[in-house]
């Protein structure tokens, strides 16, 4: 990320993102494949998107393709967010935790009581909040702004899922 300055001195916090070279792997036809989708790589990774055949038709394996973005194009961006491991309910879910004091030796970040009589039946319910594993999930941040774009490179407005390097999905709205 970066900040982006406009001509008029307002700031952005901003995301680059490198966008090209990207061609044509292959042409999936409904005749021989059953569906209609063009691959696309970017240097190792492909990525198979559904397109309707009158917009592929031009197109032949091997030909570069460009992304059309404008400065101020609303998109949305779908991606992988950070993988955290395994982490407790204070950091998971935002538990406050229990006191600091009067008797609580080790008990400053635990959950609290998760089962009972009650509601429950002596049992733990399902989808209660606990401590597991975080992140590694397919985020869809929408509404975007493009701040500016060139043939090879996006800068968009924000933050966008995932780490450094990693691949996103980019669509107009």
């Amino acid at each position: 990320m970066m900040s982006f300055f406009t001509s008029d001195g307002q700031m952005f916090p901003a995301t680059l993102i490198l966008t090209g070279p990207m061609k044509v792997a292959d042409i999936r036809r409904a005749e021989k494949n059953g569906y209609d989708a063009l691959v696309v790589a970017l240097g190792k990774n492909h990525r198979e998107f559904s397109v309707p055949p009158e917009e592929t038709k031009d197109l032949k394996i091997g030909d570069e393709i460009k992304l059309m973005f404008a400065a101020g194009d609303k998109i949305k961006v779908t991606g992988i967010t950070k993988g955290k491991g395994f982490q407790g309910v204070v950091k998971r879910h935002g538990f406050g935790g229990g006191r600091r004091t009067h008797g609580q030796k080790h008990s400053e970040r635990e959950p609290g009581s998760i089962g009972g009589g009650g509601r429950a039946g002596g049992r733990v319910a399902k989808g209660i909040r606990m401590a597991g594993r975080m992140g590694g999930d397919r985020v869809t941040i929408k509404n975007l702004k493009v701040l500016d774009a060139t043939p090879e490179t996006l800068l968009i407005s924000g933050a966008i899922p995932g780490n450094t390097g990693a691949l996103v999905k980019i669509e107009a709205i």
